[in-house]
């Protein structure tokens, strides 16, 4: 799941407009079932006899044949865990929901493997056999078919006509969609003719030799352009945000950017990524012949750039040494930011900015400044290139290339097939087999997610999911605060602002209510002008429009109800500003969820979902921040350091994993683990504490499991992928997140209920020992 640290800060993870990480981070598995039974109630007793009796044997027929088709792994079954209880006298439950469950369980499912040598195989390899990633794809997950499931829902209503659709912002999602589609092949037509013309209107480029004077290139001039007009993030990036410190109100935030490639270690380990590098400048060299350029200067123009970014990536500071909130705030005036970092006159800069949003900025301004080392940094750096007229030259050309670059993916084929070698050797496929329309889907939300919101929730999301869900989500956070009298290493003043804390915790579920009033709706979209004849200016206009958005925040107070993921997503996220959850329409679906499944599989599923999030205020960087969301230090100093003690069993547990022979970095990963684990816990804790004092439900058909142990199951097939041996690389040295298969491995092995229900006896895999715990 996702979790939000700094407004409008996100990595930049695409070259091209492509995503670099397709796959990582993103959503969940979605197969309905439907009972029919309001026509149940109109059968006679000679009708509903009858009917029992084919469906009973309707069942055993599926069940032998699924029997036989795995008389292999059967004569193992003595290998698995048999549980000679109460369930072995009850009957199963032979509804169509709980036959539907359990063929896709037992299809997921190994039962060759032993649960307790490895826990992920048994509840996925047969998953990963029956789902080879797709051609085109690098990465296939249960959570990547509900995603097209939702695409689907999507689809079917931007088809339509459009004065079928409800509100203006509906159509403007129609025509933008109809303008990725193409339909008039208008993109071909043009070429690269909209990027010519993008060129002269910010004083050309020397590659393609569009209008561009060396003698009167400025840094100052340039930057202004396309960060305060195309919202480019190059050298910087910066946003309008709350302020960590006071989170009721906005502040300007300034941070590192301005890499092409999805790490620094890209660009500084070539021994490892040498591939990738030379990939990287055949783009940049087709990009630029495509656009004008003489293939020989653009090949030395190019490698200039490339190594400036080179040299960018050796100042830049590797994420996993930036997980210390407190040591990144750096609260200055823009007088201070000047006498630190003058590459540019920054006051100039942002009154260029507000200049939008008819606002002022003066000196005594107050910025939060997040990369102080980096900034002085690139000044040094700067100031070298700015010696000369050449070093000039490159700076612009590497500003103008972070423009171009980002609108690529919006010209004709041949700019976009210039990426493929580049997506190949980073991720392990070309893309291009998937239709365009899901692509346009997926553009489309990315684009007016809220208008598309609306869509989706109005076809597809159900009034009960959303009481349903606000249950759940009391139930875990009150199994998380009970847990906090075990925790021996907390001081009593630290857990009772802990369990403070823990009851701030705001919840948004489904979606923002604003999107089901189209006169809001509408509002929101009022300034964003789209035409379905022009999709590179379409991007253009959704730029600027998503910076004056940004821009318009300064100096207004914080609206701690607003949402930062769009309801048809199929994730979750934390924010520790507004110290709160969100949980989409998108992700409250089967697998997470589903009003007709078992309680262990809701549980094992969205559950862990909700403690994952709820445990996002209290990891490592989480617990920075008080119950109002404000950066300050309030818990006690020794009660701190036990819990960075307790953290770092994780940063060394998840470490010693290895994908492909490289090691995860625990560090990295650090707080999603504490999720991962914190969340499991809380949301099985949850599971016992919801079925205490009610009767056993009946098992599922053909799977000789508890349902305690089908919320482990639930929880772990949740995570069944498979991805290409690139993006899994690309995972490791770039995602905040674990591999799946670890997510699971890792939370189960330090969870001793989990042995305890599985029988798993000591040292085997799946019960080590040493066991890491924080909450």
């Amino acid at each position: 799941m996702t979790r939000y640290k700094h407004a409008d800060f996100t990595d930049d993870d695409s070259v091209g407009s492509v995503q670099l990480t397709e796959g990582i981070n993103t959503s969940a598995t979605h197969i309905r079932y439907h009972t029919g039974t309001s026509m149940w109630k109109r059968r006679s007793m000679l009708e509903k006899s009858l009917l029992v009796l084919v469906g009973t044997l309707l069942f055993v027929v599926v069940v032998l044949g699924m029997l036989l088709n795995s008389a292999d792994r059967r004569i193992q079954d003595a290998r698995t865990v048999h549980i000679s209880s109460e369930y072995g006298k009850q009957q199963p439950c032979l509804n169509e929901t709980c036959i539907h469950i359990a063929s896709n369980i037992l299809e997921s499912m190994d039962s060759t493997v032993k649960p307790c040598d490895d826990f992920y195989a048994y509840a996925c390899n047969g998953w990963i056999k029956k789902n080879p990633i797709p051609d085109g794809k690098t990465s296939w997950s249960t959570f990547f078919k509900l995603e097209q499931q939702n695409q689907l829902v999507i689809k079917h209503v931007l088809d339509q006509p459009i004065d079928t659709l409800k509100s203006k912002a509906e159509q403007k999602a129609k025509l933008y969609y109809e303008s990725c589609l193409d339909l008039n092949e208008t993109i071909e037509t043009l070429g690269a003719k909209p990027m010519l013309d993008l060129l002269i209107k910010i004083d050309g480029w020397n590659i393609s030799k569009s209008n561009f004077s060396a003698t009167g290139c400025s840094l100052q001039k340039t930057l202004q352009v396309i960060q305060n007009k195309y919202y480019i993030g190059a050298l910087f990036s910066y946003a309008v945000g709350e302020d960590d410190r006071n989170s009721s109100r906005h502040v300007i935030q300034i941070d590192q950017s301005g890499l092409t490639l999805p790490t620094r270690q890209y660009y500084l380990n070539k021994t490892e990524h040498g591939k990738v590098i030379e990939a990287y400048l055949d783009y940049m060299i087709k990009v630029g012949v495509l656009l004008g350029g003489n293939l020989n200067e653009t090949k030395t123009q190019m490698q200039a750039v490339l190594d400036f970014e080179t040299r960018l990536a050796n100042i830049t500071t590797p994420s996993e040494l930036r997980r210390d909130e407190e040591s990144l705030y750096n609260l200055m005036t823009i007088k201070e930011l000047q006498e630190l970092a003058g590459f540019i006159d920054w006051r100039a800069f942002f009154e260029n900015a507000m200049r939008v949003v008819n606002k002022k900025i003066f000196s005594k301004e107050q910025v939060v400044v997040y990369a102080p080392e980096y900034l002085s940094n690139l000044t040094l750096l700067i100031k070298e290139y700015n010696e000369t007229q050449d070093g000039r030259i490159i700076l612009n050309n590497y500003l103008i290339w972070q423009t171009v670059r980002t609108y690529t993916g919006c010209l004709s084929k041949a700019f976009r097939d210039a990426y493929k070698g580049l997506r190949k050797v980073l991720i392990g496929s070309e893309g291009g087999e998937e239709p365009q329309w899901r692509f346009c889907v997926t553009d489309t939300n990315n684009a007016l997610g809220f208008a598309i919101g609306a869509i989706f929730v109005r076809e597809v999301f159900h009034g009960d999911s959303k009481n349903h869900a606000q249950k759940m989500i009391n139930e875990v956070r009150n199994a998380f605060k009970k847990n906090f009298k075990n925790l021996k290493w907390m001081d009593p003043e630290t857990r009772e602002a802990a369990e403070i804390k823990a009851d701030a915790i705001s919840d948004m579920i489904g979606y923002p209510d604003f999107i089901q009033n189209p006169k809001l709706l509408d509002e929101r979209y009022h300034n964003l002008t789209v035409r379905n004849d022009t999709y590179f200016e379409n991007n253009i206009q959704l730029n600027y429009y998503n910076l004056v958005k940004n821009l318009e925040k300064i100096n207004e107070p914080v609206n701690k109800t607003t949402w930062s993921m769009f309801p048809s997503t199929v994730n979750a996220y934390y924010t520790p500003g507004k110290n709160q959850m969100v949980f989409p329409a998108g992700i409250l679906q089967s697998p997470f969820y589903d009003s007709k499944y078992p309680a262990s599989l809701n549980f094992g599923g969205m559950g862990v979902v909700m403690g994952h999030e709820l445990t996002h205020g209290f990891d490592d960087q989480g617990r920075e921040f008080d119950k109002d969301g404000n950066l300050h230090q309030w818990w006690n100093n020794n009660t701190i350091d036990l819990f960075k003690n307790r953290t770092e069993c994780f940063t060394k547990q998840y470490s010693k994993y290895q994908i492909n022979g490289k090691n995860l970095n625990g560090n990295q990963t650090l707080g999603e683990n504490i999720a991962d684990n914190g969340g499991l816990k809380a949301a099985y804790h949850a599971y016992l504490e919801y079925t205490k004092g009610k009767p056993d439900p009946p098992p599922l058909p053909g799977i000789d499991l508890t349902h305690k142990q089908l919320f482990f199951l639930a929880f772990a097939q949740v995570w069944c992928s498979t991805v290409t041996v690139e993006t899994a690389n690309l995972e490791i040295v770039k995602d905040p997140h674990s591999p799946a298969k670890y997510r699971v491995i890792g939370s189960l092995t330090n969870l001793k209920e989990f042995s305890e229900e599985f029988k798993c006896s000591a040292e085997t895999r799946m019960n080590p020992k040493e066991k890491c715990e924080v909450w």
